[in-house]
């Protein structure tokens, strides 16, 4: 008895002991002043020569153009105005993140350059709105005593600041938490319609029509168990824009998001939201109820198709196409994608059949079996979710990290976290969105993604055109007036196309590689329908660089010769092409079936990110993640639909 009483008392010390030491540790500073001197002394010692570095190309501007040019931009990042960013260090402003979307150079938290190769031809910054009023709150008159303090701690934050940030926001009350902080002097309301003024003011201040575009925008944001994500980002097409920004604080679902918007939206003002991070929703990318758990109806279903016309499916916490399993085996579905399936019964950390964009496309041709809407005929756009002020700074060997001063150095980037997970070495550093559009204008960009015409790349700048019709001549590719051709007689990515009885659809599919970065292996077509009450997909190569010839039975090129170095990353050139063309033709099509079909496009290999990390460290790859990457491109969608007598 006597031993029973001292083993419990020695645990009680123990864990009374633990409490104490995990509070004290959560009060500390999440960098101390020895933390970042020696954060500033890794980077110091970083060989930056150790591969070619960038070189800033010169601006060219394109010029308008009926047959419409490509322009890449981000439509998704935060500069120091986002609460999170802040914590993490970042105290760059928004008016430096267009600037550096305009190509000038920045440094991170820890001093890193960061600089865009070519600048981009748009941008968005989306900021939290859920913080919004915050740098107001810190930076006026307004605040009492206890939001005074809250100041102090967010200029030197800690873990349980954090905590306490992220349960306020999962407890999901009526305002922020910010109402708790002021003397009276002004409404939290208030302050959050002045961070938004901001914002709209500085993107029409950068503006510059032609040359280049910005967007008044902003993420809503509520939040998930396990740090899930089924936020959006809300882009207007225009200066006219809502007075207050509607949050996650107010709106407790999409519905609500939604609800508001088209109420508060009114004039000249438009808007659209993009869903990001499917990977990461916990499955509910693509499901049948709202964040709440309230089932849409197929009114809810309508309004979905006509405010969400694009899904962002690839940005730095991974690859949203597609992953292994429910019905899916291409490989690719493997690139830069980290969470593993889910198993029976769970629910959070991983892949559920409605968390993938591929998954949503086959469920939305089931929809539209059932009720006659199709809300998920979506487009696909990649943006970089960047927290380092630094939009599109995508390309890998200026990858700085994700969470500002945290991941700082190349050390730091390749080593395991405080929880022993190597959560940085998961991430990628984001991809692109391409947008085809006649003029470099917000009208234009915005209308064009409206229509799904629009691509996502993984951070280079593959471009890619992408048609079909069944009125296509086989000479196509190679005629003067191709691109006049097929927009006159078929669709363009995004688009839509009816069947024709008796015939089989065409595809003209036109890559052309980033001439900054690797040639292009090989092109590929995904194809999705409905057979026998059930959802079908299909993947195979369809044009090979090199002359290669497609293995008949597997439908895939022989594998790439092209190499790598890992000593500088130095590539072959000689290996892949410049362009792939193709006119493609899907003998296997039924009439009576609708399909989609979009392509994707794949480069030659590369370093990846923390093979040029490792080279700056003069250190081997990590063993735990690839040390090479192709690149990809993928282009939204082309719904092929059932003649009309037989819908």
């Amino acid at each position: 008895m006597r031993k029973v009483y001292w083993v419990g008392l020695a645990a009680l010390v123990v864990a009374v002991v633990g409490y104490f030491y995990v509070q004290y540790r959560l009060s500390q500073p999440f960098m101390s002043e020895e933390d970042i001197a020696e954060l500033k002394a890794d980077i110091a010692a970083q060989d930056e020569t150790a591969f070619a570095g960038i070189t800033q190309q010169p601006i060219k501007y394109q010029e308008a153009n009926p047959e419409r040019n490509v322009y890449f931009g981000d439509l998704h990042g935060h500069s120091d105005l986002s609460f999170d960013s802040y914590i993490f260090g970042n105290r760059l402003s928004l008016d430096q993140s267009y600037r550096f979307a305009k190509g000038e150079s920045l440094k991170n938290p820890g001093g890193e350059l960061m600089q865009l190769s070519i600048p981009l031809d748009f941008a968005a910054m989306t900021d939290h709105a859920e913080g919004f009023g915050m740098h107001e709150l810190c930076g006026g008159s307004a605040k009492n005593e206890e939001g005074a303090d809250f100041c102090k701690r967010l200029e030197n934050p800690d873990a349980n600041l954090f905590l306490e940030l992220r349960e306020q926001g999962e407890q999901r009350p009526p305002e922020s938490s910010l109402a708790g902080y002021l003397n009276g002097e002004k409404t939290e309301a208030q302050l959050a319609a002045l961070t938004w003024k901001n914002i709209v003011a500085i993107a029409e201040k950068h503006n510059d029509p032609g040359k280049f575009t910005t967007f008044a925008a902003y993420e809503y944001s509520p939040p998930l168990p396990n740090f899930g994500k089924m936020h959006r980002n809300v882009i207007f097409r225009n200066s006219t824009v809502p007075r207050q920004a509607v949050s996650a604080m107010h709106a407790r679902t999409e519905l609500d998001l939604w609800d508001s918007l088209l109420r508060d939206c009114v004039g000249p003002c438009e808007f659209l939201t993009i869903p990001h991070n499917p990977n990461k929703s916990w499955g509910l990318a693509f499901a049948s109820h709202t964040i709440d758990g309230d089932q849409y109806t197929i009114d809810d279903w309508r309004q979905r198709k006509q405010v969400e016309p694009i899904v962002e499916m690839y940005q730095i916490k991974g690859n949203s196409e597609c992953s292994i399993g429910f019905g899916t085996s291409d490989e690719e579905c493997g690139f830069e994608q980290f969470l593993p399936r889910c198993t029976d019964g769970q629910e959070t950390g991983c892949i559920s059949e409605t968390s993938m964009a591929r998954d949503g496309l086959k469920k939305g041709l089931v929809l539209e079996e059932e009720n006659g809407v199709n809300p998920f005929r979506f487009g696909m756009v990649g943006s970089t979710d960047t927290h380092n002020s630094s939009p599109g700074d995508t390309e890998e060997r200026d990858f700085r990290g994700v969470t500002g001063i945290f991941n700082a150095s190349a050390k730091t980037r390749l080593s395991a976290g405080r929880d022993g997970e190597y959560g940085t070495l998961k991430r990628n550093p984001g991809g692109l969105a391409a947008i085809w559009a006649e003029d470099n204008t917000r009208e234009a960009l915005f209308d064009a993604m409206q229509r799904k015409e629009v691509y996502a790349t993984s951070g280079t700048r593959i471009r890619l055109r992408f048609f079909a019709s069944f009125n296509y001549r086989d000479n196509l590719p190679n005629s003067v007036d191709a691109l006049k051709t097929a927009y006159k007689v078929g669709a363009p990515m995004g688009g839509s196309v009816n069947s024709v009885a008796g015939q089989v659809p065409s595809f003209f599919i036109w890559a052309m590689r980033d001439p900054l970065d690797a040639p292009l292996d090989k092109v590929q077509v995904v194809k999705g329908w409905i057979e026998n009450g059930e959802t079908k997909e299909a993947v195979q190569d369809i044009l090979c660089s090199g002359g290669r010839a497609i293995d008949p039975r597997t439908k895939r090129c022989p594998a790439t010769k092209a190499t790598v170095s890992l000593k500088d990353c130095s590539i072959d050139q000689t290996q892949g092409a410049t362009e792939l063309k193709t006119l493609w033709t899907d003998r296997d099509f039924r009439a009576e079936q609708n399909a989609f079909y979009y392509v994707r496009v794949i480069q030659n290999p590369t370093c990846r990110w923390s093979t040029y990390d490792s080279l700056r460290l003069g250190q081997a790859p990590p063993t735990n993640a690839p040390a090479t990457i192709t690149e990809m491109a993928w282009s939204s969608p082309i719904w092929i639909d059932r003649p009309l007598a037989d819908r």
